[in-house]
């Protein structure tokens, strides 16, 4: 999974989130390290406060304003860490896009789903026409598969069910052709079925666009189907990497082999006890490099 400078697409390096409490100081994340090439897939996974989607809002510069970050993210070579928020905005939506996990509160209730993807292509691309940018927003809903995008585009969030919602999401964030899509637990509160039709969306869009995607789930089933690589995430720190296949056959870490266990399977007996995952915090030294790069 490491890239080097020259040809990766993110570079994350000594990644450190931190609050100040009462108590001192408090790292949601704490000394994280990633790569992505271009066109790659990287899983982000973890259960609840493990500092996942803290690292995905760290990227984008969009951590709450208690927060404190530090380290070096790099996108294309181009150093986010420090850069003026200004440059940000530019950069937020353009180079990198986000989609969250819940796209009814995501959307503006207020105002056709066409609009708002127009404001956010227009956000981008100053000069051009509403027409032009209809047309895009037409485009974009038909690319993500929904179907008479041309009328659906004049319809209101609450107009589309939860999947089609996350649709409309992905295809505000691909209206500007980004090189790095986040996608925050996007399958979360969806059935099984539209899950499947949403990550298999994921998979054509990066294998058409070349776009590179990290994913951030609590969902083991969903990194298996559609990543190259997972980092495993426990209190703010990385405590294992590797390729996926490796990670599900050969875990080295005891919480990942407990987030592993914990999964419920088909030939388990009635009444079993699954395994429960461990409580105590871990420590960076804790770690276990898997590719020779940093831990």
């Amino acid at each position: 999974m490491t890239a080097t400078t020259s040809d990766a697409l993110l570079e994350v390096r000594d990644l450190t989130v931190t609050f100040q409490t009462p108590r001192g100081p408090l790292d949601a994340v704490r000394s994280l390290d990633l790569d992505l090439e271009p066109g790659g897939a990287l899983g982000i996974v973890g259960e609840s406060g493990s500092g996942k989607s803290m690292t995905s809002l760290a990227i984008m510069g969009l951590q709450p304003r208690a927060a404190r970050r530090t380290g070096s993210v790099r996108l294309l070579g181009r150093e986010l860490v420090g850069m003026s928020e200004p440059d940000l905005r530019r950069v937020r939506g353009d180079r990198v896009a986000m989609v969250f996990q819940d796209p009814l509160s995501s959307l503006n209730p207020y105002y056709t789903v066409g609009l708002q993807i127009e404001e956010a292509y227009r956000a981008h691309r100053p000069g051009v026409t509403r027409r032009e940018a209809r047309r895009v927003a037409v485009e974009a809903l038909e690319r993500v598969h929904i179907r008479d995008a041309a009328r659906r585009v004049n319809h209101y969030p609450h107009q589309f069910s939860g999947g089609m919602r996350q649709r409309v999401m992905i295809a505000m964030a691909l209206s500007t052709e980004p090189e790095l899509l986040i996608a925050d637990e996007p399958t979360t509160a969806l059935d099984v079925t539209v899950q499947a039709q949403i990550l298999d969306l994921l998979q054509e869009i990066r294998r058409e666009t070349g776009t590179g995607l990290v994913l951030i789930t609590h969902d083991l089933a969903v990194v298996s189907e559609i990543t190259d690589h997972i980092v495993v995430m426990k209190d703010g720190v990385c405590v294992e990497r590797g390729p996926v296949e490796r990670i599900f056959t050969r875990p080295q870490h005891p919480y990942t082999r407990a987030l592993l266990d914990a999964v419920p399977r088909i030939d388990d007996e009635i009444g079993e006890l699954r395994a429960v995952t461990p409580g105590s915090a871990v420590v960076p030294d804790q770690v276990v490099p898997t590719n020779g790069g940093p831990a």
